[in-house]
């Protein structure tokens, strides 16, 4: 993918989030109060979301575009919406997915700031999700 292009989306595009997350009928919808990252070519191929919490960042709305998948985008998007972050990063998984967040530096987490704890709670009566930092 020698053009693709991997950069933080300014606020007034972050609806074309929106509209890549309804193309790939996901329920994702981009966090007004994040920094959204994107890979693309002419069109957006995967995104992500980084918001500000707790002195750190919540990873939150990461999706690759099926036909997109297997290429190494998922890794490569979030090394560079990470590269120049020295505080914690957060997110929440499925337990499958555990093996590619840990390829990444991110470390099985229990001690979560308060308003993440709480969202984890709530988001783990309808799934089996685990925390991870890094």
């Amino acid at each position: 993918m020698h053009d693709l292009h991997y950069r933080a989306l300014p606020a007034p595009l972050q609806p074309l989030v929106d509209a890549f997350y309804r193309a790939h009928r996901s329920p994702i919808r981009a966090d007004r109060q994040a920094q959204v990252w994107v890979a693309q070519h002419s069109a957006i191929v995967a995104a992500l979301c980084l918001r500000p919490m707790a002195q750190g960042y919540w990873l939150s709305g990461l999706f690759v575009a099926p036909s997109q998948r297997r290429q190494g985008l998922a890794r490569q998007l979030i090394e560079r919406a990470l590269a120049h972050t020295s505080e914690p990063v957060w997110l929440f998984c499925h337990p499958e997915l555990t093996r590619f967040y840990e390829n990444l530096g991110f470390i099985p987490c229990t001690d979560l700031p308060t308003a993440l704890a709480e969202r984890l709670s709530r988001y783990q009566r309808k799934r089996n999700l685990i925390s991870l930092c890094r």
